[in-house]
């Protein structure tokens, strides 16, 4: 362990995040407790969450996850950092409430001055009311409805507020159903699931927080405060960190941040092997810190932002890919030495041959910058 004085190298944490991951090694998870482990997908492309969780499960097939979400044990909400995720269906009703004020704040710090002088509400008791004939409805239908009692703000925006933020919402398959071009329809969580969202804590407690803590050191960590926050958005976790503290262990990185962790989760040696990882656009292992630098240089860490799906090479963000007229075409970040380029072109192989059904699996390396 590349540890002096409780201090963790960048190479350290990114070993470490690679294995809380699962892309040190696929793992033999079943993909509904992968998708619990990760703490959710993020998922607002609908099929990337399939590229996520082939890069980091052995075996992996798309027909289970689609299976999962039309049998209702993995749903499609807007959760962590008011983004589309999986979640399994356990926890989107543990989690909803806990998310409820920071999915209005960040709400309104889009659309303060569209919704002024609305009662907030007001807005959710009629957006729960139209919903509660078990139609799905698109953001768009609900926006409409609505506004025809609410005439100032755009559709767009009413319908917005209401499904992505004031009325727990799941998007219905065939969206996010592998291979399915589909739109967003939506029914209310409560309905699709069968039973309400957990109600909020008493004041004073936050169990959920806790959870939420020990879930992302978990898949995440060693991480700092920081790190949670940028994950899930919360900022409400300071009580919850000090309350479970006693259960956790200490470090620094390389800036002098404290991270915790907990005390019997994988810290691979820093020299541990890193296998080449295609990782989907806004994948986790990059979403999921504020500072994303054991895993990305701080010249590329907008990246995943962007949309765009990274290559990972000895652990690190190396190069970018898509898929042009059936070809995965991987564009190098830095200078590929011929083993990069081999083993990139192996795994590249691969991945065109998930992305086709194994009809092909071309693959193209553009060449180096120099």
């Amino acid at each position: 362990m590349d540890l002096v004085q409780n201090r963790l190298s960048s190479r350290a944490l990114g070993r470490a995040t690679l294995a809380r991951q699962l892309l040190l090694d696929r793992a033999d998870l079943p993909v509904r407790d992968a998708v619990a482990h990760l703490g959710g997908v993020q998922a607002q492309e609908p099929q990337e969450p399939f590229v996520g969780l082939w890069s980091r499960l052995r075996g992996f097939d798309p027909a289970v996850l689609s299976g999962l979400l039309v049998d209702r044990q993995v749903v499609r909400t807007t959760l962590m950092r008011r983004t589309i995720h999986l979640v399994t269906a356990d926890d989107a009703l543990a989690w909803r409430s806990r998310h409820d004020a920071m999915l209005r704040q960040r709400m309104l710090g889009v659309y303060r001055q569209d919704l002024a002088g609305i009662d907030l509400d007001e807005l959710a008791a009629a957006g729960r009311e139209l919903m509660a004939d078990g139609q799905p409805r698109s953001q768009t239908e609900v926006g409409r409805a609505l506004n025809e009692r609410w005439p100032g703000p755009a559709p767009r925006v009413l319908g917005e507020a209401v499904v992505a933020t004031l009325v727990p919402m799941a998007q219905l398959p065939p969206r996010g159903v592998w291979r399915v071009n589909a739109g967003a329809r939506n029914t209310t969580l409560a309905a699709w699931l069968g039973c309400d969202v957990d109600p909020p804590a008493p004041d004073g407690t936050d169990p959920v927080g806790e959870q939420l803590v020990r879930r992302y050191l978990a898949a995440y960590g060693p991480a700092a405060s920081a790190d949670l926050r940028a994950w899930c958005g919360l900022a409400g976790l300071p009580a919850a960190v000090a309350a479970v503290r006693p259960e956790l262990v200490s470090f620094r990185d390389e800036r002098g941040r404290e991270l915790l962790d907990l005390p019997d989760a994988p810290r691979p040696d820093p020299d541990t092997p890193a296998p080449v990882r295609f990782l989907p656009a806004f994948d986790n292992a990059i979403l999921g810190y504020d500072d994303r630098s054991r895993i990305v240089d701080d010249a590329y860490r907008g990246l995943s932002v962007a949309g765009e799906r990274a290559v990972l090479v000895d652990g690190r963000v190396a190069a970018t890919w898509i898929v042009a007229d059936g070809v995965v075409v991987v564009t190098p970040l830095r200078r590929f030495t011929r083993a990069d380029r081999a083993t990139v072109a192996e795994e590249g192989r691969l991945v065109a041959a998930f992305l086709s059904d194994g009809e092909h699996d071309r693959v193209r390396i553009v060449a180096s910058p120099r």
